[in-house]
């Protein structure tokens, strides 16, 4: 018997929902890259290593509990069934019963959201975390901060009963993950060497900004899963409107940013350009389904230009982010949901089903004081838990390593090898000669 369109179609839409949940977890590939070139060579294999093991522990408590909790059904606040999800049960997830796609690749596909929001949390922690921190935070962090922000917004929560816009989550996965890597930030205070006495602030470049560049890339690419992937569906063919949108803003960001950084320092500086990439990735995350190709262009332009200069302020009000996880993730994701706000067309939030016109639009007030309200309790409550949970550990078991394996890096004090081991490493390489000789009497 042969497959009617109806199961044509479904299958089309399950196998690109699919294909998107590989491309955001392939984005990890992104975060490592960029992290560790965007840090010092003594900490990159520390740096590149925990992003593989963080996003084993999130999948495992994403199982467990984060997938209920987030998705489950429950009240206005969170979610209460679906825990330990057994890959096939529907009975416990009404946010998904419009959709026709398999509930198992649903779970891969918000897992890899999940995840990709704790690696952002992650750049707070760059450089000086005891590696401990990462067991423990990444449980937490997947069971009791993310789910809830995600249940509100995307789980029939208060906020998606209001009509708050944020389609692929520029509030709920980034901003959220930006939220934890300031409170990070603060409690771990700066880098040995970074700010001197009188306030100043030093220069850490990172060690490679060719891994730099490709991780953005990477996640150039990846955000395309993020996005159009968050259709749930391609037989409509708005998953390509909303690349389009993703595309465009992302474009302006880079140019942005690199413009401005020309015309106030007076060289094109590349990291900046970068920041102006993924801040503009950030923000089109919740407008990309709702807004204009031009407005697209707007978003992106103005999160190159806010992150450039909000990273500076930031620097120079002594909050040492190695990464810039707050500027970019942080203020494009406040800038990006206040945007649906502004720009959203009637005839897109109706095509998607969310929330009504922004002010430009003939929407009034309306749909950017839902924006935000969903903004202030958001940050509020991920910043308050965030907060207690880090400043717990750090009475307990601490979250800072010693000064000691600080200065001599985290690949040889928590891992006892260097990720580069022949630059870092001399003289336990044999002299050439040494190397000839043993190779000769082993041939003999």
């Amino acid at each position: 018997m042969e497959p009617t369109l109806a199961q044509l179609s479904a299958a089309i839409d399950a196998t690109w929902v699919m294909v998107s949940a590989i491309l955001v977890i392939l984005m990890q590939v992104g975060f490592a890259l960029l992290e560790a070139g965007s840090t010092r060579m003594k900490n990159a294999g520390h740096v590149a290593g925990k992003t593989i093991l963080t996003f084993g522990i999130c999948s495992i408590a994403f199982w467990a509990l984060g997938f209920g909790l987030t998705f489950g059904d429950g009240n206005s606040f969170i979610g209460l069934s679906g825990f330990f999800f057994d890959g096939t049960q529907t009975d416990s997830f009404s946010a998904f019963s419009a959709s026709s796609i398999p509930i198992s690749i649903l779970f891969l596909f918000q897992l890899a959201f999940a995840a990709v929001s704790l690696a952002i949390a992650w750049g707070g922690f760059a450089e000086r975390a005891k590696l401990s921190i990462y067991f423990l935070f990444s449980v937490l962090f997947t069971v009791l901060i993310y789910p809830v922000v995600g249940h509100w917004v995307w789980g029939g929560g208060w906020l998606a009963q209001l009509g708050m816009q944020d389609f692929a989550g520029s509030t709920v996965v980034h901003l959220q993950g930006a939220i934890v890597a300031l409170v990070a930030t603060i409690l771990l205070k700066p880098r040995i060497g970074k700010y001197n006495r009188d306030g100043s602030s030093n220069l850490i470049p990172g060690h490679n900004q060719v891994y730099s560049v490709l991780g953005v890339l990477f996640l150039w690419i990846g955000w395309f899963g993020f996005n159009a992937g968050s259709t749930l569906g391609s037989t409509s063919g708005f998953f390509g409107y909303v690349a389009v949108t993703t595309n465009l803003a992302t474009a302006a960001g880079a140019v942005a940013a690199l413009a401005i950084s020309w015309i106030v320092m007076g060289k094109a500086d590349i990291p900046s350009m970068l920041n102006g990439v993924l801040a503009a990735l950030v923000a089109i995350t919740a407008s990309c389904a709702f807004v204009d190709p031009w407005a697209a262009v707007l978003i992106g332009s103005v999160s190159g230009i806010l992150t450039f200069f909000t990273s500076i302020w930031f620097d120079r009000m002594g909050i040492d982010d190695p990464v810039f996880a707050f500027s970019v993730h942080g203020v494009a994701g406040i800038w990006g949901t206040l945007s649906t706000g502004l720009f959203a067309t009637p005839e897109l939030a109706e095509k998607v089903g969310v929330g009504g016109a922004g002010l430009f639009y003939g929407g009034g007030f309306h749909q950017l004081g839902i924006q935000a309200l969903g903004l202030i309790g958001s940050m509020a409550y991920v910043f308050v838990v965030a907060f207690l949970i880090l400043s717990i550990l750090k009475v307990t078991i601490g979250l800072r390593v010693t000064e000691e394996e600080e200065v001599v890096g985290l690949d040889l004090s928590e891992h006892g090898g260097y990720g580069y081991p022949e630059l870092l490493q001399p003289e336990r390489i044999q002299p050439h000669a040494a190397v000839r000789s043993n190779a000769s009497h082993t041939l003999s």
